[in-house]
């Protein structure tokens, strides 16, 4: 991805890269429709139809646009000014989850004591929390406890600890920052390096380990860095693309190989390869980000971005503004859509799952992030200030049209998505 600019005068102004904001807002909104429980929408979803799906698109624009928010400051500002920054950030991301895990835990508790028919408690496997909520509110606080509905936050507050380690890494040079990012990625899933996800039982881990996905993270963050480049539009990289898609829906999509032995024996190997090669590759695995996930979901990425090329101000079109405007205000809309996937699940269990019901909850859902995302962006243009009147005449500005942004100048950069 690259930035665009439009031109002034005697100044550059720069603009928010459009993709960066589409894709990340169809994350969200995917996000949205994966965890409603039962969900007859999340059949079409991109996780059914090939090993990566909307964490891998959340994690590596996540990335990207870090280092838009984060680098100028390590740059202009220096190494304690931006690790600054990048702790205060981690310590939004921290208040967001204690306040997501407690609103999504009192809501289930409320819902359990009214419903005659289900144990929304037990649904979402908080049954230890309520029965001793002692040891579980220290493991929320420490991020000891960390059940699978609730680990998103605690992956990206990880990798981005880890950020300070990279940049600093880099200034000595560009390989050993990339070095140690694909090292620890080696290193994690060969020596099982994981977080306890519940206290005093190693049983259970974070189900997204931050040491396997900050290899996604900063493969996003050196994209747009200019650490490594892109690579160019090229028939025969097109077609592997292509191959590799279509591949990992094969081995992915389980009513084809179970329609077709050879497929399916494909898929096997691809999933236990120790049983074959006596070494554990991690192609598929999630909670340590397969290596199969990676290819997949880059393959996905280069097609878009060749589809794309020259043709991104399709993007500022009107139909596609509420998606932007949701990427824009990713941070939130994440905690919200977590909390409404839950009531979601709530009503179609009141209203029955019928195909007129899925779409009333599922669209009336999307409205209500799109409708957050818009609040938040509203208000963070401070409208309570007085606007200041121009003490000159006011100039006419002349709209420049957006231009290719595969052709923008080095320095321009889109604006921080947050």
């Amino acid at each position: 991805m690259h930035a665009m600019q439009t031109s002034g005068s005697s100044s550059t102004q720069r603009v928010r890269d459009p993709r960066l904001d589409f894709f990340r807002g169809v994350a969200m909104l995917i996000i949205f429709v994966a965890h409603v429980p039962s969900n007859y929408w999340g059949r079409f979803i991109p996780a059914r139809f090939g090993p990566s799906d909307a964490t891998e698109m959340f994690v590596f624009c996540s990335g990207f646009a870090a280092a838009i928010a984060f680098g100028g400051t390590f740059m202009k500002a220096g190494f304690w000014l931006g690790t600054a920054r990048v702790a205060y950030r981690i310590f939004t991301l921290y208040i967001a989850h204690i306040m997501m895990f407690l609103s999504i835990a009192i809501a289930v508790y409320v819902a359990t004591q009214i419903s005659t028919e289900k144990n929304y408690i037990t649904g979402l496997a908080l049954n230890p929390f309520f029965n001793d909520p002692g040891p579980q509110l220290v493991g929320l606080f420490t991020l000891t406890y960390v059940p699978n509905y609730f680990d998103i936050m605690p992956m990206y507050i990880g990798v981005l600890a880890m950020m300070p380690i990279v940049i600093l890494a880099q200034r000595i040079h560009t390989a050993l920052a990339i070095a140690l990012v694909v090292g620890l990625y080696m290193l994690q899933w060969n020596l099982q390096w994981d977080f306890p996800a519940a206290p005093f039982n190693d049983t259970f881990v974070w189900f997204f380990n931050p040491l396997g996905w900050q290899l996604l993270f900063f493969t996003g963050f050196a994209l747009s860095r200019g650490w490594i480049k892109a690579p160019p539009v090229n028939a025969w990289l097109v077609v592997l693309a292509i191959a590799v898609v279509i591949l990992g829906y094969l081995i992915w999509n389980r009513a084809v190989w179970r329609a077709f032995p050879e497929v399916k024996i494909l898929y096997e190997m691809v999933k236990e390869p120790a049983v074959l090669f006596g070494v554990d590759f991690g192609l598929l695995g999630k909670t340590d980000f397969g290596l199969v996930r990676y290819a997949h979901f880059l393959a996905l990425a280069y097609l878009a971005v060749v589809i794309l090329k020259g043709r991104e101000q399709i993007l500022y079109a009107a139909i596609f503004k509420p998606i932007r405007k949701v990427g824009q205000q990713a941070l939130v809309t994440f905690v919200v859509s977590m909390f409404l996937s839950r009531i979601a699940g709530m009503m179609l269990d009141y209203l029955g799952r019928e195909p007129l019901t899925f779409a009333l909850v599922n669209l009336t859902g999307m409205g209500m992030l799109i409708g957050v995302a818009y609040f938040v962006g509203w208000y963070k243009t401070q409208p309570w200030r007085p606007t200041e009147k121009a003490a000159r005449p006011t100039a006419t500005i002349e709209a420049a049209a957006p231009k290719p942004l595969d052709r923008a100048p080095s320095g321009a950069r889109p604006m921080p998505a947050e």
